[in-house]
């Protein structure tokens, strides 16, 4: 089975608008579980323009399913993370001011600190998965480092799906093939939506998790937030 993860930053986004607790960031987490979510995912930045530190110790002991913590690794990240203890810690190479994230790491030329990095996760008994794009070397030197999983960064996926959906998929069944040799679980996220998602899971079938908020909050805007994980649920188990 592939776990459908709700990214909820854009609903502290839309909370931090206007500086109250509208919309609540806790109850739209339990919800989102409540309607068949197998997990939450989010995602603070240094500035808390979206998910604040204090929504990360408020969510850790009311998520009853899996509570996925992404972010750079920086040693207010370790700490925070290391402190409520989740999960899954998910790795991305975003600098400070970054509206998203857009790119995997360099995992050859971050061997070392990354290593470094899963091995205090693991410490905690903290589940690493590392965001990569969809390239054999880079999931291969993310195996190097002790990582449990792989996120592939799928936006050069979402974006090539309307014109050409085998040539944008190759490329993610050779770095999930890479990933399978290797014994590494396999998470993907990024601009994957109603439409694009199916397709993937069928090419991909061991996909372990998909994270996902944007699409999915814009689509609840319409469908409402239950029919709407409904939906994807739907795509990624039929």
């Amino acid at each position: 089975m592939t776990k459908l993860s709700v990214n909820i930053n854009k609903i502290a986004t839309l909370r931090n608008a206007r500086g109250a607790n509208n919309p609540d960031v806790v109850r739209v987490a339990l919800d989102c579980e409540r309607f068949g979510a197998q997990g939450i995912t989010v995602h603070p930045r240094p500035d808390e323009r979206h998910i604040r530190r204090q929504d990360v110790l408020d969510l850790r002991p009311r998520i009853t399913t899996e509570f996925n913590i992404e972010g750079y690794p920086s040693s207010e990240f370790i700490d925070l993370v290391r402190l409520v203890v989740p999960a899954q810690v998910t790795l991305v190479p975003d600098a400070p001011g970054q509206l998203t994230s857009n790119h995997g790491w360099d995992t050859k030329t971050y061997l070392d600190f990354l290593t470094e990095v899963t091995d205090r996760f693991h410490e905690k008994g903290i589940r690493v998965s590392i965001f990569v794009d969809a390239d054999p070397e880079m999931v291969g030197c993310a195996a190097r480092t002790g990582a449990d999983r792989v996120e592939l960064y799928t936006e050069p996926y979402a974006s090539m799906y309307s014109k050409d959906r085998e040539a944008a998929v190759a490329p993610f069944v050779r770095a999930s093939e890479q990933a399978h040799r290797l014994g590494l679980g396999l998470n993907m996220g990024h601009d994957l939506s109603l439409e694009n998602l199916r397709y993937l899971h069928e090419r991909i079938p061991y996909i372990n998790e998909c994270s996902i908020g944007h699409a999915l909050i814009c689509d609840a805007l319409y469908l409402g937030l239950e029919e709407t994980i409904r939906r994807y649920r739907e795509c990624l188990n039929p």
